[in-house]
């Protein structure tokens, strides 16, 4: 049984990131689609998609590289664990890194980024940091 399966599915991005893979496949849930629909949208992931396999579904996440190979994402970091959540609301959600990165939040109206909540006017559960 795993504890924290979104810390497992950023730390295999993080693995397959280092190798320079061009895609990473993690056992498929909502929340982890919806990670990874968060970062499709801000531009961190080239794209995604669920593959019908047995016993359960995979999420084979396409990493995106620059155009002379440089990461796009050189760092991403699990907030709030099991053992200690993190909770904000909309007057703490800065921007990470003067904007050039985002923080991954779960809310009422879906998993956000926190440019997306500040626009909403939501806050929730910090996922993850990303830059």
């Amino acid at each position: 049984m795993m504890t924290d399966p979104i810390a497992d599915e950023l730390t295999r991005m993080r693995n397959a990131l280092r190798i320079r893979r061009t895609s990473v496949d993690v056992p498929h849930s909502k929340i982890k689609q919806g990670v990874a629909e968060a970062l499709l949208r801000e531009g961190f992931i080239r794209d995604f998609q669920v593959i019908d396999t047995k016993p359960r579904p995979t999420l084979r996440i396409g990493l995106k590289y620059g155009p002379n190979g440089e990461d796009v994402i050189s760092y991403i970091q699990r907030t709030s664990k099991p053992g200690c959540r993190v909770y904000r609301d909309i007057a703490a959600l800065k921007p990470v890194r003067r904007g050039i990165g985002i923080t991954v939040v779960s809310t009422s109206r879906g998993i956000l980024s926190d440019r997306e909540c500040r626009k909403l006017k939501v806050g929730g559960e910090v996922l993850a940091t990303v830059w």
